[in-house]
């Protein structure tokens, strides 16, 4: 007696990885049109699930290359390049074999992903540390200084020592712990990923917080950054506490002369 489609379904949503090839070899001999749609949709899931299996061992590249190291660190920013708001490092210890499914540099994710992904590197770290830089600061000793100073504070803030910072791009002046600057390290290790999440999650939480109390120049939708409305706000009210000055010269000068 053929299975009902329902059985067939709830089977191939029941089955392991290791389960599922067999399955659908199995389902495939099934010539009912249903049945052949429900085979190509698990087929698809499973490519899919091999594809992202492949990204993540490659993600871990670097973690397999130093994990002589009991304690490897992720370290990355967010918030370098805006008009507004703090920049924003994450530092992140996950443990030995960890694997967090579609993390990924944070710029390629959507905010819901991001907000996922956030919880569950909190739930799985070893230890998460975050510094920040204020928009004072950064126009004090300048965003790459300020970046630095940021970076330093999310390693203190750590409860684990890391053994060595695996980092996106930098070298942190005046960090004992051995480092390795990665290029476009987010997109190349899982722990400076982990690290982009945690940095960009809490700065934008930060800016849509600051959005409530002056809500005119829009941060919650730009997150400080210029944007066409930004610029226009900034044109029409002026910069508020929390803009950097000197990245505002040239637009404030703007609004003077129209003044």
């Amino acid at each position: 007696m053929q299975k009902k489609l329902s059985e067939m379904k709830a089977e191939l949503e029941a089955a392991g990885r290791e389960e599922l090839p067999q399955l659908l070899e199995e389902f495939a001999k099934d010539e009912r049109a249903g049945a052949a749609a429900l085979v190509q949709r698990f087929r698809r899931k499973l490519a899919k699930e091999e594809k992202e299996d492949a990204r993540l061992y490659e993600m871990l590249s670097y973690e397999r290359k130093y994990e002589k190291y009991p304690h490897i660190c992720g370290i990355d920013e967010a918030g370098r390049g805006p008009l507004a708001g703090p920049v924003v490092a994450g530092a992140v210890i996950l443990p030995k074999g960890c694997t967090i499914r579609y993390l990924n540099d944070s710029k390629q994710l959507s905010e819901k992903m991001r907000e996922q992904l956030y919880d569950e590197i909190m739930e799985k770290a070893v230890a998460v540390g975050v510094g920040m830089a204020s928009p004072a600061r950064i126009d004090e000793i300048n965003i790459l200084q300020a970046t630095y100073e940021a970076m330093r504070e999310a390693i203190g803030k750590l409860s684990v020592k890391p053994d060595i910072l695996l980092n996106d791009a930098v070298r942190i002046p005046d960090v004992a712990t051995e480092q390795v600057p990665i290029i476009k390290g987010d997109a190349k290790s899982l722990s400076i990923a982990a690290a982009s999440v945690i940095a960009k999650v809490t700065r934008d939480r930060l800016m849509r917080e600051y959005d409530k109390i002056m809500p005119e120049y829009g941060f919650a939708s730009h997150k400080g950054y210029g944007a066409a409305a930004h610029i226009e706000a900034l044109r029409k009210y002026g910069p508020s506490p929390i803009h950097r000055a000197t990245f505002l010269k040239n637009i404030c000068e703007q609004r003077e002369a129209k003044l």
